[in-house]
This record gives C-alpha cells, structure tokens and sequence, in this order.
C-alpha cells in the first residue's frame, strides 16, 4: 500500500513539472536550445497532439458506426454530432485528465496503465453528461488499440510532411534554384579526387542540389502512409462475430475516406496485416526523408569546403563571436549545425526503417516506444534545414578568390587541347598533354608555346589559343535552366 502511494505521489510530482518546465530544463536539445525551430512540430508529435489524433479516429469511428443502419446504434442528431466531431479539439487540462486516467485514475475509473483505454474512458467522462450517455458502449467497439494509433500515426506523418516538411523543402529548393540563376555565369575550378579537375560553374553546382532536391521532394509529396482498422489480429473477428452480414471492408474504406478530410488522400487502408499495419510504408517515408537528409548533409560539406577556400566569405555578423579567443574567425556554424542535426535525424530514420516492418508473430510491443520518436527525427531535420537556409542568408562571393585560383591553374584545360587534337587525328594526342602538364606547374603562354609547335592548321591553333579556363565551362549556363 505504501508503494503504491508513492508511485502516485511520483507520477503527480511528474505531472506537476511537466507544466512548469523551463527549456533550460529539458533534456532534449529539440524541445530547449533549439525549440525556436521545432516549436512547430508541437502541433502534431507532442503527447497532447497524439491524444487529440487518437480522440479523433476514435469519434470518427463512433460517427460511422452510427450512421450504418445495419448496426445497433442510434442516429446521432447534428447537435451530437457536432460534439463529437469537436472532442478532440483538447485543452492542456484534457491532456492532463488523460494521463491521470493512465497514471493515477479518476473519480472512479482505476488506473488504467495503459494510454488508449485511457483515451476511450477519457470519451466517455467528456459524453457521460450530455445525452449521448445512452451510446457509450459503442466508444471503442470490437477494435483493438492498434487500430486507433496506427491510424493517428498515419495522420500525424501525413499532416506534418504536408504542412511543415514539404514547404520547407520547396523553400531550401526555391533558394538553390534562385542561387543557380544568380551565379550562373561564374567560371569556377573544379575538383575530382580533391585535384584541380576541368571547370564547372558556381551556379551550375547548386543547380546540382536543387536538382536532385526536386526529385525527392516529388516522391515525398505523392507518398501514402497504409493504416488498418481490423481487429486484433487482422481478421475482424469481433467485427465479424457481432454483425456477419456487413462489408467491413467497405466500413473500413469509408473511415478512411472521412478522415483524408475530403481534401488530399493521405492515408490509404491495408486489409491485409497482422494486429499491427506492417510498416512497410513508414519504412519507404523514412527512407526518402533519409534520402533528402544525405543530400542536404552532402551540400553542407561543399559550403564548408568552398568556405574554407574563401571561395564563398559569410558575412561578419555584428556582435556574434567565431572563437572564444581567436577574434578573426567567423566560423561556418549553420553549415555544421545542419550537417550534425541530419546526421542524427537519419540515425533515427535508419532505426525506424529497420525496426517497424519487424514484428514477432502477431504483435510485439517494441515498435511503440520507437513510434514515439518520430518527432525527434523531424525536430533534428527541421533544425537542420533552417540551419541552411540562415547559413544562405549571409554569405557572399569572392569573386577575385575564385577567379585567380582558376586563372591560376591552366593546366586544366589540357583535356580540351587533346581532345580537339584527336578529332584532327593528331595521334598521341593524350600523351603528349600528359607528358606536357603531370606534375608541373605551367602558365597559359607554355601552353601557346607547346600549340605553335604543332603540325596542325592555322585555324586550328587559333581555336586552341582562345581556349582558357574561365571560358570552358561547357554549357553549364544552359543546364542551370533546365
């Protein structure tokens, strides 16, 4: 019996904190330093917003059992109906109640230890006093607790890439493809390797980033999350025993439909499944998100690297510190704040799509406790693209760095000279550039030197002569408006 009061008195002391917490306070990162840029996610991955997503199913289902007329319910009046449809619509106060029903009880409902039932009884104290006290019973009927979150999963997934996720991806896309066209024209000296390799353009290297953003961001923004609503192993057996004679299939489809709020179809219905959906499609999300991630984690490299280069310079930011004791530094920290927030969204990205499509037998418990971080892996991805789009805001060209280490390296366009010499037929052509330039340091007049002694026409040394590295660049200006 003691025990037993103390773990109230611990859980209530929980509570109690959880309400006054500062973000000093917090464990996690995401929800203290850098609860600025997840502070939106709250609305979907918080505990209040997952009992509001569960209500939601819950009372949806409750609707569509009432309006079938081969089920034993009564027809709700629109008053009734409104109430319903509102309930999960909670207060902070109402997200308390429920965890009170899990953790402590209330009134005279026990301690549930369980968080769905703790939902269900939560429905029934909310309606027990309005005149839809004669339809409790139907609060929860014949499915299984799986069924209501794997739906509210499917939600919470489907609303966050919708209204946080892709409009931020489409912003990171706008801005690369807007630095594309602004730096379009600006000759740049590549690398391979990490060598000094034939130029490309500034332009056309974010054109690459934004190119290969677009292509993920066009499968994440057409992908579907499957859910289930049957039963507790799949077959709807208690569906099935209580009432034979209905399609629940057809029943499952319309909840389905309802909850895609006639708008976009968000979430589509596996009839085939175990207690748990799968997961098959989580796995094909979070894969993409990973995808993106990499991408993203690939140009923050780059930018340090162009950084480090002084080839792109961040503008000094009045009052911000680089080191606590060099002065001179301003330090590429957006880039490297990115680069480790997607590093530790994509371990959790792995983990997710590793871990959900594995389930023993009919239903293990493990997946619940990892469901419950979906959050953190979108918080620490939010982090990170914001990081890039602030490291964007404040850098600048330096376009006398860029082009003196271009001029500086004519060596380069010795590919162009070997190549026009072999489509003259000039034999060896590749070997003699080889024999001329490897390990060497050369100025553009050797290379002059090197074509006057060619047994080649007139015309054709002239071409060769025009060619430099800040003109050959290929058609990068056109690829960046493709």
């Amino acid at each position: 019996m003691v025990q037993n009061e103390m773990k109230l008195i611990l859980e209530e002391d929980i509570l109690n904190n959880l309400r006054t917490m500062n973000i000093l306070e917090t464990v996690s990162p995401i929800d203290g330093r850098y609860s600025k840029h997840t502070q939106p996610l709250n609305q979907f991955f918080s505990e209040k917003a997952f009992h509001s997503y569960r209500i939601k199913v819950e009372c949806e289902y409750l609707l569509l059992l009432s309006e079938d007329n081969t089920i034993d319910t009564r027809k709700f009046s629109s008053i009734e109906k409104d109430i319903i449809k509102n309930l999960h619509a909670i207060s902070l106060e109402d997200a308390e109640l429920i965890k009170k029903i899990e953790y402590t009880g209330h009134n005279s409902i026990k301690a549930t230890n369980h968080d769905v039932k703790a939902i269900e009884y939560f429905i029934k104290e909310k309606l027990k006093d309005t005149s839809l006290y004669d339809s409790l019973q139907w609060i929860h009927f014949a499915i299984t607790s799986e069924d209501i979150n794997n739906i509210a999963y499917g939600l919470m997934l489907s609303d966050t890439l919708e209204s946080i996720i892709l409009p931020k991806l489409n912003e990171l896309h706008s801005v690369f493809e807007n630095l594309a066209k602004k730096y379009s024209d600006i000759p740049m000296l590549a690398r391979t390797h990490g060598q000094y390799a034939t130029p490309t353009s500034l332009g056309k290297e974010f054109k690459v980033f934004s190119s290969r953003i677009e292509r993920q961001i066009s499968q994440l923004s057409t992908h579907k999350i499957l859910v289930k609503l049957n039963g507790a192993t799949g077959n709807y057996n208690a569906h099935h025993v209580a009432y034979p004679k209905i399609n629940f299939l057809d029943f499952t489809q319309q909840l389905i439909n309802n909850l895609n709020y006639n708008r976009i179809k968000k979430i589509e219905a596996n009839f085939i499944t175990t207690q748990i959906e799968p997961g098959d499609s989580y796995s094909e999300l979070f894969d993409n998100m990973k995808r993106i991630n990499t991408i993203l984690i690939d140009f923050n490299q780059d930018m340090w690297r162009y950084i480090s280069d002084n080839w792109i310079v961040q503008k000094a930011v009045e009052g911000e510190i680089g080191s606590s004791t060099m002065p001179h530094k301003i330090n590429p920290i957006c880039f490297e704040n990115s680069e480790g927030n997607l590093g530790i969204a994509n371990a959790l990205f792995q983990h997710f799509s590793t871990k959900l499509p594995i389930s023993r037998l009919q239903r293990d418990l493990s997946d619940s406790t990892v469901k419950r971080n979906f959050g953190v892996s979108f918080g620490h991805s939010l982090i990170g693209y914001n990081s890039i789009l602030s490291g964007l805001k404040n850098i600048d060209i330096n376009y006398q760095k860029i082009k003196k280490t271009l001029h500086n390296h004519p060596e380069i366009i010795s590919e162009a000279i070997q190549t026009i010499l072999r489509k003259d037929g000039v034999q060896m052509s590749y070997e003699h550039l080889k024999d001329l330039t490897r390990g060497k340091e050369l100025t553009i007049d050797d290379f002059h030197l090197f074509i006057n002694d060619l047994s080649i026409s007139v015309e054709t040394k002239e071409l060769l002569k025009k060619i430099t590295p800040e003109n050959y660049i290929g058609i990068a200006e056109t690829l960046i408006g493709l």
